[in-house]
């Protein structure tokens, strides 16, 4: 058997393209390229092939069996160019290059972002880019080679390929906090049972923070009636500022507003959850900047 060598790479990103956004129209606008061309090359690539890539369907195409056998070749090809185009540009010397990094938001604030502004001194023509979202959309984005490596608090149950690690890098402990000078009297709140008839400020039923806060109230056999669900921490912060509540709330969000006497945390007997800070990454695919950043100015020693 004769293999071919002069294989014409634009077919294959065009394929990619097409596949990539479910559309020949929409393939055509992002690449600025015209229907007919995407058209032309995709009959071509089938032709070549000998196989059936796509199925036209009313509001755009779809892989057929075999089209989905080729995207997992050709996305593997296509991150490793991406990485061995880093790679080049970064070399040791870090005179260019990126580092991308998802994270939740309300972690940025007090884990990453001094340590980014330490990065970005000793290396300022690395370009920065950070991304949030949900620990499902920071995972698809590291599945596909989007971010270099994602930091979050949240269980990973969402699927991971084989090849990335999840690693503890911290652990950070919530608390019960309230407008310091309250109207309201919670200065002798020392007790999770003197919760159960208060104004309580907390993250919305089934997340994880949440789950974990609802089972030590059920093993004391506390009940709570009078609740704000709040989607995020910058939003807790706010309503405890406005006197809305006891929040519950990761103290190192507060940490400067304790220390400037706005918000008073309450010293409650028992033991609160923690959370974990993970990191999770492939390293096969970290390119020099991600891995300075890590190495150095994390204190991680990557597995």
């Amino acid at each position: 058997m004769v293999f071919k060598t002069d294989i014409n790479l634009n077919l294959y990103k065009t394929f990619y393209n097409v596949a990539k956004y479910g559309s020949i129209s929409k393939a055509a606008q992002y690449t600025f390229t015209s229907q007919p061309a995407i058209s032309r090359a995709i009959k071509k690539l089938e032709s070549e092939l000998g196989v059936q890539l796509f199925y036209r369907t009313l509001t755009g195409v779809e892989l057929t069996d075999m089209g989905k056998e080729l995207l997992e070749f050709v996305e593997k090809s296509y991150n490793n160019l991406i990485l061995a185009e880093r790679r080049m540009m970064e070399r040791e010397t870090l005179e260019r290059g990126k580092l991308s990094i998802g994270m939740p938001s309300n972690i940025g604030s007090f884990f990453l972002f001094d340590k980014i502004i330490d990065f970005h001194k000793q290396y300022p023509n690395i370009e920065v880019t950070i991304i949030t979202g949900s620990t499902s959309k920071l995972i698809n984005l590291l599945n596909s080679h989007n971010v270099d490596f994602v930091i979050d608090t949240s269980p990973i149950d969402a699927k991971l390929d084989d090849n990335f690690i999840v690693s503890k890098l911290d652990e950070v402990e919530y608390c019960f906090a309230v407008k310091n000078n309250s109207n309201n009297n919670y200065s002798d709140i020392n007790s999770l049972s003197l919760l159960a008839d208060k104004p309580l400020i907390l993250p919305i039923q089934g997340t994880a923070n949440r789950n974990d806060l609802d089972k030590l109230l059920l093993k004391n056999n506390i009940s709570i009636n009078n609740v704000i669900n709040i989607h995020t921490s910058e939003m807790i912060i706010s309503a405890i500022k406005k006197d809305l509540g006891i929040g519950y709330i990761i103290y190192n969000l507060i940490d400067d507003d304790v220390k400037n006497g706005e918000i008073k945390v309450l010293d409650i007997k028992e033991k609160l959850p923690t959370v974990d800070i993970n990191i999770i990454y492939d390293k096969s695919f970290l390119t020099t900047a991600p891995l300075k950043f890590i190495e150095n100015y994390m204190d991680y020693e990557l597995k």
